[in-house]
């Protein structure tokens, strides 16, 4: 056991600073003694309530206040959840970043697009390539998921070895390169594990995933099926594999590809480049030449699978697109499951597109990319760790996910539920929750980061609920008196045209209102901005039982 120069044993801190208790924004750290290293850093989509935000990142303030400890980000794929946000923390915190080809490959795009690219020192790494940094060594070991390159950490410290499997699933049938590598795994499990963090998005599924192969024959047997009707198939933009067995499918049954969608394109692009893509000469064309090929010659891949509103399938499905019209003699394959939180986002999708006559195909074209109960029993079993820490998922799945680490022989005080921003300090002799960081969400609006807090949320929200009310007077500079007004202006709380009766009773109410304040002597702005909030919002509820947003806006008129 190594001791520091006080003479006490060191421990290994575990410090998930976002990505628990939700899909999306990943962010780990490890800390032992003076050396910090980072596991991914993505970030999530809004929530339903967040009005008018783009994107939400994880708050680095721990990481910002130990910048010297920092050595480094280690990335295990190129999935938006766990490399979305590196461009905006980068822009706080400098930081070389370590992956394999594929992964660095897409986070080259996202830096370009910040111009970022010659801030940020960058290393590609093989699998089974170790890298040191400070007082700690990770290697990356090679697993499967729903993009090529994934990798799983292992974290070598003086206080015990800590696997984090990233995310991934055992597929013995890989459409590109090798199964993932369980021998090493077993190897690492012989030398003793001190703690396993695993992949819980399908740990309440019992069961294998089904290798990615699989869908290449759904593929085959859907083109066979529709050789009359021009096909458009949405997928994630990421999943290579699937696109290949899309152009494969396409190459079989003589049709050209079109790629629609621009992180589509993006990510085919790289993918290609770095030889990942196998696409046949002359089967991808140009969106401009799809008008030279009959419909049942062509294939459509398209982003906009969750239902984003800005995607390429959606524009297609509401008529807003420039190029491609949907109608009777279409085939739209949806070749993705919802993410929670997107159901009824696809679902208008999936409607729209039927009211203009396309056959829709949403079941049994995808698999996941995510390990289901056997593969996570497998991975324990091979692995053997002392403490199990289930990430990487909602609440229920890391719930699911302890359950089977029970199952198979794992103390319950040797499995840490944790939350963001909890520090869990571990070593061969025991393990705790010791104390918290500061952790949350940053919220991405435009080119605006971090500059939409709860206050601004909260006032999109009442302005969406109720709507608001501006209320502008002029008082008199020397005298104080009411010159002008007042006069109610109001967007979305009622259609004014139609509410004349209760605009002018409002106005009479803030004048007495306004008037009894001049009466009193009262000149403060702000004590009349009240009295003319308190009782304008009085009478509104009376009258509608709303409560809009009042504005009051006084003007010195000289």
């Amino acid at each position: 056991m190594k001791k520091n120069e006080q003479g006490s044993t060191s421990k290994l801190k575990v410090i998930p600073l976002g990505g628990l208790e939700q899909i999306g924004m990943n962010i780990t750290a490890f800390e032992y003694e003076d050396s910090i290293v980072v596991v991914d850093c993505g970030l999530a989509f809004p929530a339903d309530d967040m009005l008018g935000i783009d994107l939400v990142i994880p708050d680095i303030s721990y990481l910002k206040d130990n910048i010297d400890k920092v050595k480094g980000l280690m990335i295990t794929h190129g999935h938006e959840d766990h490399i979305g946000a590196i461009p905006y923390v980068l822009k706080e915190i400098s930081v070389p970043i370590y992956a394999t080809k594929l992964t660095m490959g897409i986070i080259e795009n996202k830096l370009k697009e910040h111009n970022l690219t010659n801030a940020v020192k960058r290393k590609v790494v093989k699998f089974g390539q170790s890298i040191i940094l400070g007082k700690f060594r990770i290697e990356f070991i090679k697993t499967n998921h729903s993009i090529v390159d994934a990798a799983a950490l292992a974290i070598y410290s003086p206080a015990g070895t800590v696997v984090h499997t990233g995310d991934f699933k055992v597929d013995y049938t890989p459409v590109f390169g090798d199964a993932i590598d369980l021998q090493r795994f077993a190897e690492i499990g012989k030398k003793g594990v001190l703690a396993l963090m695993c992949d819980s998005t399908n740990a309440e599924r019992p069961g294998f995933t089904q290798s990615e192969r699989t869908i290449g024959r759904t593929f085959d047997t859907l083109f066979e099926e529709h050789k009359n009707t021009r096909i458009i198939i949405a997928t994630f933009a990421s999943n290579v594999d699937r696109v290949q067995q899309i152009i494969n499918s396409a190459y079989k049954f003589d049709r050209k590809v079109v790629v629609e969608g621009r992180s589509m394109v993006n990510i085919i692009e790289t993918a290609t480049a770095l030889g990942y893509l196998d696409i046949p000469d002359k089967t991808l064309i140009d969106i401009e030449q799809i008008r030279n090929y009959p419909d049942e010659k062509t294939v459509i891949i398209t982003t906009g699978s969750q239902g984003e509103s800005m995607a390429a399938l959606s524009r297609m499905a509401g008529s807003m697109h420039r190029k491609i019209s949907i109608g009777p003699g279409d085939t739209v394959i949806f070749s993705s499951n919802p993410i929670p939180g997107n159901e009824k986002a696809v679902t208008n999708i999936i409607n729209e597109l039927m009211k203009k006559g396309a056959d829709v195909i949403f079941q049994d074209v995808h698999v996941s990319g995510h390990a289901c109960q056997e593969e996570i029993k497998l991975i324990y079993t091979l692995v053997q760790p002392k403490y199990a820490i289930p990430v990487h998922g909602e609440y229920k799945h890391l719930i699911a996910q302890a359950k089977i680490a029970r199952e198979l022989g794992i103390e319950k005080e040797n499995i840490f539920i944790l939350s963001s921003g909890d520090v869990l300090e571990i070593d061969h002799e025991s393990a705790a929750v010791t104390s918290k960081v500061q952790t949350g969400t940053i919220l991405v609006d435009g080119l605006g980061v971090g500059d939409v807090g709860n206050v601004v949320l909260r006032d999109r929200q009442h302005l969406a609920e109720d709507g608001i009310m501006i209320v502008v007077l002029g008082l008199d500079k020397y005298s104080g008196q009411l010159v002008s007004g007042p006069d109610v202006v109001s967007r979305g709380f009622v259609y004014v045209r139609e509410s004349d009766a209760l605009m002018e009773e409002a106005k009479e109410i803030i004048d007495v209102g306004v008037e009894g304040c001049l009466d009193r002597g009262i000149t403060d702005w702000g004590k009349i901005k009240s009295t003319i909030k308190e009782s304008l919002s009085e009478f509104v509820w009376k009258k509608t039982k709303r409560r809009p947003m009042i504005l009051p806006i006084i003007m010195e008129v000289e």
